[in-house]
């Protein structure tokens, strides 16, 4: 079996998506993924739903910059968020507070 491709891992984010957990949220945040896999999304939580669309969003909530890989290894376990945080290899702007808490709205693995 080959290993998922960011652009699937983005596409298969509503299915993962708890909207019980995300209650009252609405928020757009900007993926910005560098390197091999890399691309723009824009992940939208609104009303209880979750959408992903390819692009660049003018105003988002929050932004999250990194290594399409090292992004990867974050979504599948194989490193800590926080710890790639803290070494510079996932970067976050805007809503740090909307930060801490998307990893609750998803359903991950």
């Amino acid at each position: 079996m080959s290993e998922i491709t960011v652009p699937e891992l983005m596409s298969r984010m509503p299915k993962a998506f708890r909207p019980e957990k995300a209650a009252g949220v609405e928020a757009v945040i900007q993926y910005h993924l560098t390197g091999e896999e890399g691309g723009d999304w824009i992940v939208t939580i609104e009303d209880g739903q979750c959408t992903v669309v390819e692009g660049e969003s003018e105003n988002p909530d929050m932004t999250l910059t990194a290594d399409a890989q090292d992004y990867k290894e974050v979504i599948l376990g194989k490193t800590d968020a926080m710890q790639a945080f803290m070494k510079g290899k996932l970067k976050l702007a805007g809503d740090l507070n909307l930060a801490m808490k998307l990893p609750n709205f998803f359903k991950m693995g």
